[in-house]
Formats: structure tokens, C-alpha cells, sequence
């Protein structure tokens, strides 16, 4: 695989998880400690795969629908978007037959894992941390599975580990 150019301004986002699919301890131990990001199936959420997240942001690894949620690690963006190939696979449950080769519908990105957390920072524990009170995590009706987090948010939440 080509080295990708890191981009000069780093970006921070939070990506969901159940870990019972794919959890951090799944990252970890991968292959170099990184995958393929695939299987998101929003338009929102493709159009920041495909357009903003670039190699050198950084991610927070939140775990959904566990109890409690989330934020169990960081992870490093080491390739940018590109076409899921996923989307194409009728075996794939991530298959979309509306999705083609030759025009992509869903984009994914590689993620390499930094560092698990030492302890999970949950949602509860977020919601109480002044600071974050527009984290788009924390807004009412945010169910985006690909979500930016602001730079300051970013230091407080790591402040928290």
C-alpha cells in the first residue's frame, strides 16, 4: 500500500461501535493494530468518510448499545476514504445492491489503534464534564455512527483517561 500524505491540519472524530460486532479489544489485537473502518450505511456519515477524514485524525472508539457506552480508545486514521468494497459482496451483510463499482455509494477509511483507555468514559460520565456540552455525541437525537469532536473537546475527554 502507497504512503498516504498525512494532512496539515488533524481532525478529531468519534466513531460507534457495538462491541459485540467489533469492539476495541478487536482493534488491538488485529493485524499492525489496524482495519478497515466499513459498513456504515448514512449518507452523512459517508460523505465524512469520503471527504473529510483524512490520514493523521484522530478517533475516540466509542462502544454502542452496551451497558454502559462509551469511549474505550483511541485510534489513528492511516488511510483516507475509499470505496467499500463491502457494499458490493452479496455474502456481505453490508451489502447494498443499489451500491456499483464503477460509482460507489458507501466509502470507509483504515484505522490503526493507539491506546485502549484505561477505563471506559461513559456517556453518563460525559454529559456531567463542562466543556462538553455542544458535543455532538450529546446532543439530543445524535445517532450518527461517524460524529467530528471539536479540539477542545478532544482535550478534555483525554484529560479524563
Amino acid at each position: 500500500m502507497p504512503k498516504t500524505k498525512i494532512s496539515s491540519e488533524r481532525r478529531y472524530w468519534l466513531f460507534k461501535t457495538e462491541p459485540t460486532s467489533f469492539s476495541f479489544d478487536d482493534l488491538l489485537k488485529a493485524p499492525s493494530r489496524t482495519t478497515s473502518w466499513d459498513g456504515v450505511r448514512n449518507y452523512q456519515a459517508r460523505n465524512m468518510l469520503r471527504d473529510e477524514i483524512k490520514p493523521g485524525d484522530m478517533v475516540f472508539v466509542y462502544h454502542s448499545s452496551s451497558d454502559p457506552t462509551g469511549i474505550a480508545g483511541i485510534a489513528e486514521v492511516v488511510r483516507g476514504g475509499y470505496p467499500d468494497p463491502t457494499a458490493l459482496d452479496p455474502g456481505d451483510h453490508h451489502y447494498d445492491p443499489k451500491s456499483k463499482a464503477e460509482a460507489p455509494s458507501w466509502y470507509m477509511v483504515d484505522i490503526r489503534a493507539v491506546k485502549a483507555l484505561p477505563r471506559l468514559i461513559t456517556l453518563d460520565e460525559l454529559r456531567k464534564v463542562n466543556g462538553l456540552e455542544k458535543m455532538v455525541l450529546l446532543q439530543r437525537g445524535s445517532r450518527l455512527s461517524v460524529q467530528p469532536v471539536r479540539a477542545e473537546e478532544w482535550e478534555i475527554i483525554t484529560s479524563l483517561a
